[in-house]
C-alpha cells in the first residue's frame, strides 16, 4: 500500500465547500513534493479524497462547522514535515524508475543506430577514421554498462521491491548512471557526426547524431530531476 493510499483513494475532484483548509494543506504539500508530474498528481488527488472523507466524517460527528472539521481532519493527517518524507520517498523510486526505463530502453536503441551509421559508411565506400572506431567502442561499452545498471534498478524498485525494501541510495545511483550515460550520448553524437562527415557519409552521420541529442537531453533532464528528489529523500 502507498502512502497516499494509507490516507484515502479515489478520483481527483474538487474540495467542498468549507474546506479550505484541506486545499491549503494540498497546496504546503504539492510545493514541497518533487517527481514526477503524473505520479504527483495522482498522489495528492488521493490525499484531497481522504482528507475530504475525513472532514466529512467529523462534520458528521458534530465539527462546530466545515471549516473546523476540515481542519481537524488536516491536524489527525499530519504536518507536511511529518508526512512529507514518506510521500517524497514514494516520489523519488517512481522519479528514479522512470529514468532508468528511459536508460534501459534508448542506450540499446542508439547503440543500434551507432552500429549502422559505421557499417552504411563502409558500404557507401568510406571509413570512420580509426579514432572514432576507439572512441565509439569505449562509449558503446559505457553506454552498454549503463544499460545494465539502469536494468537492474528496474528489478530493485519493481518486483523486488515488494519483497525487500529499495536500497536508499539507490536513487542516487540511478541519477548518475543516467547523467553518465547522457554525457555518453552527447560525445557519442558529436564523434560520430563529425566522423560520418569525415567518411562522405554525412547524411546517416547527422541523422543519428540528431537523434542522439535528442535522447540527451531528454535523459538529461529526468537524471537532473533524479538527483534532485534523492537528495530530497535522504
Amino acid at each position: 500500500m502507498t502512502a497516499a493510499e494509507h490516507h484515502g483513494g479515489g478520483a481527483e475532484g474538487a474540495a467542498a465547500p468549507g474546506h479550505g483548509a484541506v486545499e491549503d494543506h494540498l497546496a504546503a504539500l504539492d510545493a514541497a513534493l518533487h517527481g514526477p508530474a503524473r505520479v504527483k498528481s495522482r498522489m495528492l488527488a488521493e490525499v484531497r479524497d481522504g482528507l475530504t472523507d475525513a472532514a466529512d466524517a467529523h462534520a458528521e460527528a458534530g465539527a462546530p462547522s466545515p471549516a473546523a472539521a476540515a481542519a481537524r481532519a488536516v491536524r489527525d493527517f499530519g504536518t507536511v514535515a511529518e508526512v512529507g518524507p514518506a510521500f517524497q520517498r514514494e516520489l523519488t523510486v517512481a522519479q528514479a524508475r522512470q529514468t532508468a526505463r528511459i536508460v534501459a530502453l534508448v542506450v540499446p536503441f542508439l547503440m543500434a543506430c551507432w552500429y549502422l551509421v559505421g557499417a552504411t559508411a563502409e558500404d557507401a565506400g568510406g571509413r570512420l577514421p580509426a579514432a572514432v572506431h576507439v572512441l565509439a567502442a569505449n562509449l558503446g561499452g559505457l553506454a552498454a554498462l549503463a544499460a545494465l545498471l539502469a536494468a537492474g534498478s528496474l528489478a530493485a524498485t519493481g518486483a523486488v521491491a515488494r519483497r525487500a525494501a529499495t536500497p536508499r541510495q539507490l536513487p542516487l545511483v540511478v541519477a548518475w548512471t543516467g547523467t553518465t550515460a547522457a554525457v555518453a550520448l552527447a560525445v557519442s553524437a558529436l564523434t560520430l557526426t563529425a566522423g560520418a562527415v569525415l567518411a562522405q557519409d554525412w547524411p546517416a552521420g547527422a541523422l543519428a547524431g540528431a537523434v542522439t541529442l535528442v535522447a540527451h537531453t531528454r535523459l538529461a533532464a529526468s537524471a537532473r530531476a533524479c538527483r534532485r528528489c534523492a537528495l530530497l529523500a535522504r
